[in-house]
C-alpha cells in the first residue's frame, strides 16, 4: 500500500519513512502542501500522514483539499497539544491524531488500524425513511440528494441508520464511529450531530430525523422524520 507523508522536518520524515517501509508500505514524501496536492491528484495513495505545521500552508487546509478530491484516510502529526487543534482535525474527517514526540512503531500500528477500518466488508444499499445508504460506497442520500459528509459525519449517520429508533449513547457512538481516536470526547459527538442536522435541513428544512434524548444519547426517526425544532 502507498502512503503519502507530508512532513517538512527531514529527520522526523526519514524516521517515519523508514518505519513504514520496514513494515511493507511504499512511502511518497513531500516537504510542502503544494507538492502533496500535486502528488495526491494521481489517486494512488491509500492513506495520508500530514504534519499540521507545514511551511506553505496548514495541514488542516491540506486535509480539506485532499478530502474534496476523494475520501482519503488522514492521520495528523503535530507538535501542538491544543484541544482546538484536535477538535478541528477530527471534525475535518481525520482518522487519527498523533502528537510529537511519538514512537514510530506506534504510528505504524495506528496506520494499520485506520487501513483495516477502511477495508471492512460493507453491506448493500438500504433504503428507508427517505435515506438511501450505500454502505459499500460509503454514501448516503437523503430524499434523493447525495449528502456531502466528512468521514465522521458519515460514520455517525450510518451508525444511527443501522438501528433506527434505538437510542445510542455518546459512548456507544464514540466506540462505533471514532474507534481509536482517543483524543476525542462527548463534545465531538454533539458537534457532529449538529453539523449532520444542518446538512439534512439543507435538503428538508421542515424535518429533523435525529432525536436528542437528554441524558441518554441520540436516535434517528425514519418514520415521521422528526420535529424540525428538535435540539
Amino acid at each position: 500500500m502507498r502512503i503519502l507523508l507530508v512532513e517538512d522536518e527531514t529527520d522526523i520524515a526519514a524516521t517515519v519513512q523508514y518505519a513504514l517501509e520496514a513494515a511493507g508500505f511504499t512511502v511518497d514524501h513531500c516537504l510542502t502542501g503544494g507538492d502533496a496536492e500535486r502528488l495526491a491528484a494521481g489517486g494512488q495513495h491509500e492513506l495520508a500522514i500530514l504534519d499540521i505545521g507545514l511551511p506553505d500552508m496548514s495541514g488542516l487546509d491540506l486535509c480539506r483539499t485532499l478530502r474534496r478530491q476523494r475520501d482519503l484516510p488522514v492521520i495528523f502529526l503535530t507538535a501542538q497539544d491544543g484541544e482546538i487543534d484536535r477538535i478541528l482535525g477530527l471534525e475535518l474527517g481525520a482518522d487519527d491524531y498523533v502528537t510529537k514526540p511519538f514512537s514510530p512503531r506506534e504510528l505504524v500500528a495506528r496506520v494499520r488500524v485506520v487501513l483495516r477500518r477502511g477495508q471492512r466488508q460493507a453491506g448493500p444499499v438500504a433504503t428507508s425513511g427517505g435515506f438511501e445508504h450505500d454502505a459499500e460506497g460509503r454514501r448516503i442520500r437523503y430524499h434523493g440528494r447525495l449528502l456531502d459528509l466528512t468521514r465522521y459525519e458519515y460514520g455517525l449517520l450510518a451508525a444511527l441508520l443501522q438501528r433506527p429508533g434505538a437510542v445510542l449513547s455518546r459512548a456507544q457512538l464514540m466506540d462505533r464511529v471514532w474507534g481509536d481516536a482517543l483524543e476525542s470526547g462527548d463534545r465531538t459527538v454533539d458537534t457532529h450531530v449538529k453539523t449532520v442536522r444542518g446538512k439534512l435541513r439543507e435538503v428538508r428544512p421542515d424535518t429533523d430525523p435525529i432525536r436528542t434524548h437528554r441524558g441518554l444519547g441520540y436516535s434517528i426517526d425514519i418514520d415521521g422524520g422528526g420535529d424540525a425544532g428538535a435540539v
